[in-house]
């Protein structure tokens, strides 16, 4: 966080204040805006009001993303659905299918909506159990079918987490599944090469997220400047 708005105000409205400044200095360059949520709940009870404040902030013409990789059964599941798509009239969400379909579906219940799925993530632990194999292929393979099966015979649409940090996975994938919209984390910060991805991710719908290469250009008065100059070159790198 830029140390003059700490300096100024308490870390609630300092954060409502960045994050409003970044989507509306990174607006052209930006087709959606993925919050995280755990980054409001650390701010305790005010943070349920800011991350609203600052969806409030969003342009009409945005994808939102509720990034809070849920993951749960029965009534939980039924709720936090609710929670993102009616309560705070998200877009999309990240979800966890590792619980199975019943801890899914909720979230596949709401037309017009989609679910991206954790299917190959860009973290260093990822390997830990998504390369098992299963049946000659790696388990986080099987999982993007069962995926794709269950969105197929649901109202809303699904569609996968899969990191830019491995393009021979993330070209494998859209081979398999060439109409998935795939949401691509990685690009930046983590390493991931945005021509590389662009070129395994083929003529597939796709969202390519780039968040700390963006939000942390600067850490000084010209932050959002500093943002709207980092998002316009990924745009431009991923114009290909």
């Amino acid at each position: 966080m830029p140390p003059h708005l700490l300096a100024s105000s308490t870390l609630p409205d300092a954060v409502r204040r960045f994050c409003t400044d970044i989507i509306h200095a990174t607006h052209e360059s930006a087709i959606a805006y993925k919050i995280n949520f755990a980054f409001f709940e650390a701010l305790g009870r005010e943070g349920h009001a800011v991350m609203e404040n600052v969806l409030a902030a969003m342009p009409s013409d945005v994808l939102t993303i509720a990034d809070a990789k849920r993951g749960d059964i029965g009534n939980s599941a039924g709720f936090y659905a609710r929670s993102a798509f009616e309560t705070l009239d998200f877009d999309s969400i990240t979800v966890s299918p590792y619980m199975g379909r019943d801890s899914v579906d909720p979230f596949l219940a709401y037309e017009g909506t989609c679910a991206f799925m954790l299917v190959r993530t860009s973290n260093p632990g990822s390997n830990d159990f998504q390369q098992l194999q299963v049946d000659g292929k790696p388990l986080y393979h099987r999982v993007a079918q069962k995926v794709s099966i269950w969105g197929k015979q649901s109202p809303g649409e699904a569609g996968f987490v899969v990191g830019a940090t491995d393009a021979r996975d993330l070209e494998a994938l859209r081979a398999t599944f060439p109409d998935t919209p795939f949401l691509i984390p990685g690009v930046g910060a983590q390493g991931g090469s945005a021509s590389d991805v662009m070129a395994a991710a083929g003529s597939g719908p796709v969202l390519i997220n780039s968040s700390r290469g963006v939000i942390y250009a600067s850490g000084g008065e010209d932050f959002a400047a500093a943002a709207a100059a980092a998002a316009e070159r990924t745009r431009q790198a991923l114009d290909v």
